[in-house]
């Protein structure tokens, strides 16, 4: 599928007069020094990426996973940009819902595809040691890019998903722009993130269950607490659900909503390219 694809971005600088600090956890940094210092993060955390997932969440990423797929109604012969995908969770989904309806309808005719972006090198090759990868029924391409400089044509996907990566950019609102410009007209886009629990009594309990066990759990598990300890910092410092609407509304897409799940530990912004 190379005609989707231009050159991956470089390792360049970004734009020298953009100068304000943006949040790396609880320390304000440079937009060049996110970047970098979010490339080291998962290059450490790759190879246990998946494992901690499932023990941080007891499983429940996979269900809030479902759920946003539920709303991408994936369909044959369509084109999905997975931003951020790193191991691929959602690409695999996408192919598997869409070959699904494929045998339902008669349709294998038509050639759906699924594109794993991720600016992580170390993610991606994890993701390509999945057996789940090897059994996929359609194509699923790795590309290597950016989510502020996408490495792929104006309306060339159908659909588009972010999960547990837009609070790891450098510039958010760059990144909603680059979304709503690959997308088709009638694209489809979801944003699944960390976010913040509806009750402040349940805020208080999450916090510390967050900041007293992750990082533990990381340094135990993928022996690196400091990753994970940047990790909770970073969703507590992610922006509440209304003004992530607010912004995604803002790069231009239409009918946004927000669907909170268990209580807001994490929430869904979903919204259309029209």
């Amino acid at each position: 599928m190379t005609d989707h694809i231009a050159q991956p971005p470089s390792d360049t600088p970004l734009d020298p007069e953009l100068t304000e600090k943006v949040s790396f956890g609880f320390t304000d940094v440079t937009p060049d020094e996110k970047v970098s210092k979010v490339k080291g993060v998962f290059r450490s955390v790759a190879s246990k990426y998946d494992l901690m997932n499932d023990l941080m969440s007891a499983g429940v990423h996979r269900v809030w996973k479902t759920f946003t797929m539920d709303r991408i109604n994936p369909q044959p012969g369509e084109v999905f940009l997975d931003v951020a995908g790193g191991t691929g969770d959602l690409s695999l989904a996408f192919l598997k819902r869409a070959d699904q309806k494929a045998t339902r309808y008669g349709q294998h005719h038509l050639k759906t595809q699924a594109i794993v972006c991720d600016i992580n090198d170390s993610m991606m090759a994890s993701g390509r040691e999945r057996k789940e990868v090897l059994q996929a029924r359609g194509e699923l391409d790795w590309v290597c890019g950016d989510a502020m400089a996408l490495p792929f044509k104006d309306r060339s996907v159908d659909a588009l998903a972010i999960a547990f990566g837009i609070r790891n950019v450098a510039d958010m609102d760059q990144a909603f722009r680059e979304f709503r410009r690959v997308l088709k007209p009638g694209g489809r886009y979801a944003c699944l993130e960390f976010s913040h629990m509806t009750a402040g009594v349940l805020q208080s309990a999450y916090d510390a269950y967050s900041f007293n066990v992750i990082p533990k759990l990381g340094d135990l598990i993928a022996g690196d607490a400091p990753s994970y300890q940047y990790l909770v910092e970073s969703i507590r410092r992610f922006p509440k659900q209304d003004e992530v609407l607010r912004r995604i509304e803002a790069a231009g897409f239409k009918r946004v909503d927000c669907t909170n799940f268990s209580g807001g530990i994490a929430a869904l912004h979903f919204g259309w390219a029209v």
